[in-house]
């Protein structure tokens, strides 16, 4: 396991354990947990940006394969590269654009309505996610290049 598999599963079994709480609360209590929905929203937050960048790592995200197969192999190869190319600077912009806005709730000073947490850190989950796709966006272009004159796995089996 590596960072952001262990950052989503801390968040997941802590989002489980609030919401457990919230319903022992609601039902048996008769009171509600006020910070306990919007914990729950925020760790589903910087779930889904470590996540992402979790899921370049192992080859989880969905990709269209209908003309590809019609391509060479060398095209393939040329072409899951571009794909990861492209991929990074869409990260990178979203990465920019995550630091701006960060940068925008710092200033402003705003604050979450039940827990007061800023909302820079809220928001933060944006550029530190997409600062963890780049690097795995890097590391897999990279091993992409490096293995670029090596059989796919499925030539060395024919």
């Amino acid at each position: 396991m590596n960072f952001e598999a262990y950052l989503c599963a801390i968040a997941i079994a802590v989002m489980s354990v609030v919401v457990f709480v919230q319903v022992v609360f609601r039902f048996i209590v008769k009171s509600s947990l006020p910070w306990s929905e919007e914990l729950s929203r925020y760790l589903q937050v910087y779930i889904t940006f470590f996540g992402t960048a979790y899921g370049i790592q192992t080859g989880a995200h969905l990709g269209i394969e209908a003309f590809t197969h019609l391509l060479p192999k060398g095209g393939r190869k040329v072409l899951a590269i571009l794909v990861q190319i492209v991929s990074m600077l869409v990260c990178t912009l979203i990465l920019k654009l995550g630091v701006d806005i960060v940068m925008s709730q710092m200033a402003s000073g705003q604050v979450s309505p039940a827990m007061r947490i800023p909302m820079w850190v809220i928001y933060g989950a944006i550029p530190m996610g997409m600062a963890f796709c780049v690097i795995r966006y890097i590391v897999e272009i990279y091993h992409s290049v490096k293995n670029f004159n090596k059989p796919e796995d499925r030539e060395v089996l024919e």
